[in-house]
């Protein structure tokens, strides 16, 4: 067979989208190999949402012509496809600046690959068109083999694209408007992921809570309707979704929280700065206060929820002042984990346009601050889980032998001494002891719904 090396940069939706040209390519002839060398086609998936990450694709880029070059003189011809967001918003400027790009597709046309790629034979070829059709409708179904063998958690694409406009990101211009699946198309999918063995589900989108896809019954569905349909799978024992919008987060999809236990107590739910005035520069569309009587409200419906964010330190026009009610909104929450960055300028976007651009020495020292903070918080929460039992899927043999590595409700990684013959089964956990990025335990009893459980 031909070999296949694909590379995802950056976001859940692209670790998605790299699985399902993995498919697509599967359908060709082609398997997946782990390094570029010996690789008949390499394939890069691309993120945008920095520059730092477009500058690390042409550094990639580099090294990936030296080896095309190698194995040319070797005789095998090579070909090297940039796919994704940078794909989308640089388009034939990926080629002018590395000639040895063969194929430029964006992340909505890349169901056309295989006829991509055979026009790619004689010439080098972009498409960065937006398509009508729906791409989801072309893409064939992974083999069960294929599911297992990428575990017992998978991600599942629900909603692209992005009507929000928000200063600082490239997603409406990279992804698109937004554009939800079909709740059949969706429940199809993730009934195949639990026939071959999938347990634990995480719903995605660019603003997954505006999911609005056609039900069975010609209604329009939102996120949380669809959830309730998706906890019917058999098999599925653990739901999540990512990533949400404030502004988004309606009555019925709190109450799913509530309602459903097969959604878990974690969120995801971008707040961005804590400062009314960079808010509004932003246009996030919320103030701080109304994020803090929102995630009241979550907490009311669901008092064991933890609560991860994304904030963006160094935004044009930010003040100290306005710095300073980011960590008040931090350090009030408590966050369980966040992901934080510096403001980094998109060409075409609105933030890019702005005065005040902040000096980079006091984005960093703004940075290490709110990281600091983050840190104190996400450690103090994983020290609290020390004594507690919990609930651990069960999902790749861990570091050393006999240890299994899986996942608590809160998405915390977990070892523990187990038989590898459990993977893919939820025990109860008691936490014993923590370190920087995992906890450790031993097993107390069966959790709810070991496989041999389900199956009896």
């Amino acid at each position: 067979m031909k070999k296949v090396h694909i590379k995802s940069f950056g976001c859940q939706m692209n670790v998605y989208d790299g699985q399902r040209m993995a498919d697509i390519l599967g359908e060709q002839g082609y398997e997946e190999t782990a390094t570029p060398e010996g690789a008949d086609l390499i394939l890069l998936n691309t993120c945008h949402i920095r520059d730092r990450a477009v500058q690390k694709v042409y550094t990639e880029l580099g090294k990936l012509r030296d080896i095309k070059t190698a194995q040319k003189a070797e005789g095998q011809e090579t070909k090297i496809v940039v796919a994704g967001c940078v794909a989308q918003a640089e388009g034939g400027e990926i080629q002018r600046r590395q000639p040895a790009v063969d194929l430029v597709v964006g992340p909505q046309a890349y169901h056309r690959l295989p006829e991509l790629l055979a026009e790619a034979a004689g010439k080098r070829v972009v498409d960065t068109d937006l398509p009508i059709e729906d791409k989801f409708g072309f893409l064939p179904a992974p083999k069960p083999q294929v599911i297992r063998a990428r575990g017992v958690s998978a991600f599942v694409t629900v909603q692209e694209g992005c009507d929000k406009f928000c200063a600082f990101c490239v997603v409406p211009y990279t992804r698109g408007a937004e554009f939800s699946r079909p709740v059949a198309q969706v429940v199809a999918e993730v009934e195949r992921l639990a026939e071959a063995g999938v347990r634990d589900v995480t719903l995605i989108g660019q603003n997954v809570n505006a999911y609005h896809g056609e039900g069975p019954d010609g209604a329009v569905w939102g996120l949380a309707r669809l959830m309730h349909r998706v906890a019917e799978v058999p098999g599925i024992a653990r739901i999540r979704y990512t990533t949400s919008h404030p502004r988004d987060m309606d009555d019925d999809l709190i109450a799913a929280h509530r309602d459903l236990p097969q959604v878990m107590p974690f969120l995801h739910l971008p707040v961005q700065a804590g400062s009314d005035r960079i808010l509004a520069a932003m246009n996030r569309k919320h103030t701080g206060d109304e994020y803090r009587r929102l995630i009241e409200r979550i907490r009311t419906a669901r008092p064991d929820i933890a609560l991860s964010s994304d904030f963006i330190v160094g935004f044009p026009g930010e003040t100290d002042a306005d710095f300073e009610d980011t960590i008040r909104l931090v350090d009030e929450i408590g966050f369980a984990s966040s992901y934080s960055f510096k403001y980094s300028s998109r060409p075409g976007t609105p933030a890019a346009d702005l005065d005040g651009q902040i000096p980079r020495a006091v984005m960093d020292e703004r940075l290490y601050r709110l990281q600091e903070r983050i840190e104190h918080h996400r450690q103090a929460f994983n020290a609290a889980m020390v004594g507690r039992a919990v609930d651990v899927l069960l999902e790749r043999a861990g570091r050393h032998p006999g240890q299994l590595a899986g996942k608590s409700p809160y998405l915390q990684a977990v070892q523990i001494d187990s038989e590898t013959n459990q993977i893919g089964d939820i025990v109860r956990v008691v936490i014993e002891r923590t370190s920087t990025n995992s906890l450790f335990g031993h097993k107390f009893e069966a959790g709810a719904g070991s496989r041999k459980e389900m199956a009896a």
